[in-house]
């Protein structure tokens, strides 16, 4: 009894971790596109300049860390997935997001580097 009640009881802590984690991962999306959405009012030029340098890094690193978030409630739902099945699902969004985020990672630091060497205004 006294362990049914520790994992009922981590269940519900995981449960809503996993909420919260997911919420701040949405949260983060909305506000990189308030800030995006935000830096395209504030400078219009930017909609003439290519490859719109500017606006996919401030969108891009928003969407990372969205990704980040996003991957830790994949984490702890796994501490409570109950089947190998539910595991399994889990392990393959996980790895599907870490790649996403990896290459989004890479593409940003790309354009950081050419924004440094003055490449891209």
């Amino acid at each position: 009894m006294g362990i049914e009640l520790l994992e009922n009881g981590l269940s519900v802590i995981v449960s809503l971790t996993k909420i919260l984690l997911e919420l701040i991962s949405v949260l983060c999306i909305i506000v990189g596109l308030g800030a995006t959405f935000k830096l395209v009012i504030r400078q219009p030029y930017i909609l003439r300049d290519l490859p719109f340098f500017k606006v996919r890094l401030c969108l891009g690193s928003w969407l990372a860390l969205a990704l980040e978030f996003q991957l830790g409630a994949d984490i702890l739902a796994t501490t409570i997935a109950p089947t190998l099945e539910s595991l399994a699902k889990l392990g393959a969004i996980a790895i599907i997001r870490t790649l996403l985020n990896y290459f989004l990672s890479k593409e940003l630091e790309t354009e950081r580097e050419l924004q440094e060497r003055n490449i891209v205004r």
